[in-house]
């Protein structure tokens, strides 16, 4: 089968590849699409804390069932799925937590010796996969894991409807969230980012206000000033660019939450006293859980809030090295870019 590699930093290249024999347990796939996602940028790079190159890269995927396991009694052949792309046992230091995002042995594709859905064709444990509604698209059903992520940030900022959020970040990631915190009926959304473009698709898919923070140095005053309310109750990081703690936490009121979804790499920088002094709090937030997998797809099929319009580009496999390129240099205005394999 033809497959997107990863093959060294900055490097992506399609060549054949072998799909490992099918388990009883198993599920195969053939990939309509697959998405472009910050994580395999940080892979592309270099970056990325265990998924190394060179890797059939990518985890976002939906397609069609071509095959089953002699013990997989949810799926036959022809129906239209989605991946929730982890495994764990929800184990975390000898305690069963029942959180899989938890679990100290959690594997994604690009791990170990499951292959990233980047190819012509996927194989996942029939635990994984999500059954797509005839009225997704398979383009919609590759969001499912990344608005997942969204709603797991939700849930742990314990998002209520009066709440007054702030998201630092208008990539996918940060778009997902505002379409999860928009869901939970919040309407006072504040979102920041350098790029003009990714701020009008934000004000597009109903972020209340938004904020060119480039060369702004008193940008936390101004996003006080929009909703004339003061501070945040709840801020998101979307973004893990340096100082944006300590920037989340000056926007947050007394008592209020950080939500770190953005992966960071190198140290953050954190004004303790802002902590301490105002009881507030900085919340880590890891992947997602499969509740939140279950919303991000119940979101979607109801077509509320148009869930794809963070979808800007959708490249043929052949294209992938350009695509990866585009996202990362953001080049083209790209936001979400997909790979085709149709």
């Amino acid at each position: 089968m033809k497959a997107v590699f990863v093959d060294d930093a900055e490097k992506v290249v399609v060549k054949e590849a072998t799909l490992p024999e099918l388990k009883e347990n198993e599920v195969q796939i053939k990939v309509s699409v697959a998405g472009i996602c910050g994580s395999d940028i940080h892979t592309y790079k270099g970056l990325h804390p265990f998924r190394k190159p060179p890797v059939i890269i990518g985890h976002e995927v939906a397609g069609e069932v071509v095959e089953v396991g002699e013990k997989v009694t949810r799926f036959k052949v022809g129906d239209r799925v989605t991946v929730e792309p982890q495994i764990g046992t929800g184990e975390s230091e000898g305690i069963m937590t029942g959180n899989v995002n938890y679990s100290d042995n959690r594997l994604a594709p690009g791990m170990g010796d499951w292959l990233g859905t980047m190819a012509e064709y996927f194989i996942a444990p029939e635990a994984q996969v999500l059954p797509l509604p005839d009225t997704v698209t398979y383009d919609e059903g590759v969001l499912v894991e990344p608005l997942a992520v969204g709603v797991h940030a939700a849930y742990k900022g314990e998002v209520q409807q009066t709440d007054r959020v702030a998201i630092l970040g208008a990539g996918p990631i940060g778009l997902l969230t505002l379409i999860a915190v928009k869901d939970r009926g919040v309407e006072n959304v504040v979102v920041t980012d350098v790029l003009e473009y990714s701020l009008e698709k934000a004000k597009e898919m109903g972020a209340s206000s938004v904020i060119n923070i480039k060369e702004k140095q008193n940008w936390v005053n101004e996003a006080k000033e929009v909703l004339d309310k003061g501070s945040f109750d709840k801020v998101f990081i979307t973004a893990g660019v340096p100082g944006i703690v300590n920037d989340a936490l000056n926007l947050l009121k007394k008592g209020g939450r950080v939500v770190t979804v953005a992966m960071f790499h190198g140290q953050q920088e954190i004004d303790i006293e802002q902590l301490q002094q105002n009881e507030k709090e900085v919340v880590g937030c890891m992947t997602y859980n499969r509740p939140d997998s279950e919303k991000a797809l119940e979101i979607i099929t109801k077509g509320e809030f148009g869930v794809d319009k963070v979808i800007s580009h959708k490249l043929h496999y052949e294209e992938a090295g350009k695509g990866f390129k585009m996202v990362d240099k953001k080049l083209d205005n790209s936001v979400k870019v997909l790979i085709s394999f149709e």
